[in-house]
């Protein structure tokens, strides 16, 4: 053992200051066992971390769809069967589809994140009370809001806002609303 302060080797360590110096050697035990622990820390933290890039190359696929899935769900959607859906919708004399249509219009706001946006059950007010005027804008802004969602999760740009309207407008609100069902599932399961 060496003092720290003078240099001096000191052969009986069992010594708590150094015989030439005085200075008190206890703590330089301490130091350099400090100094020792972190050093092997360190190599550690180092190997590990080469271990962990190398398995991230080896479980990308499988970390990016964990992440989609992540992605998908943050939102707290929830996957409809579309052919049950449409089912209810006839069977029920159009009653599950003012559910479906509530349902959409939650969903589509969850993921605009607007805190303002306007209710299922609102929607379905203003579509009554304007004889479905309302509606041909509902199914327009739900279209642009999952356009927009998709940009933002860096897919190719479409058109959704204006199929929708179309399709309203010839009358077809239950392809509109399988089309957005089938978005709205895509984004739950992180495609």
């Amino acid at each position: 053992m060496f003092c720290s302060n003078c240099g001096a080797q000191i052969e009986d360590e069992s010594k708590k200051f150094c015989p030439f110096c005085g200075t008190n050697l206890a703590g330089d035990e301490q130091k350099q066992y400090q100094d020792y622990s972190y050093q092997q820390a360190q190599q550690q933290y180092n190997q590990a971390q080469q271990q962990y890039n190398q398995a991230q190359q080896y479980n990308q696929p499988q970390q990016q769809y964990d992440q989609a899935q992540f992605f998908g769900n943050s939102f707290g959607l929830v996957e409809r069967n579309i052919v049950t859906a449409i089912v209810l919708s006839f069977v029920t004399c159009g009653i599950y589809g003012l559910y479906w249509f509530i349902c959409l219009t939650d969903d589509t706001n969850k993921l605009s994140g607007d805190p303002n946006a306007t209710s299922g059950g609102m929607s379905v007010l203003l579509t009554l009370v304007t004889c479905g005027i309302y509606g041909f804008y509902w199914a327009y802004k739900r279209g642009e809001i999952l356009d927009n969602f998709n940009i933002q999760r860096g897919l190719p740009q479409s058109s959704n806002a204006v199929l929708y309207l179309i399709l309203s407008v010839c009358g077809l609100w239950i392809i509109d609303y399988c089309l957005m069902q089938n978005e709205l599932n895509k984004i739950s399961h992180g495609l």
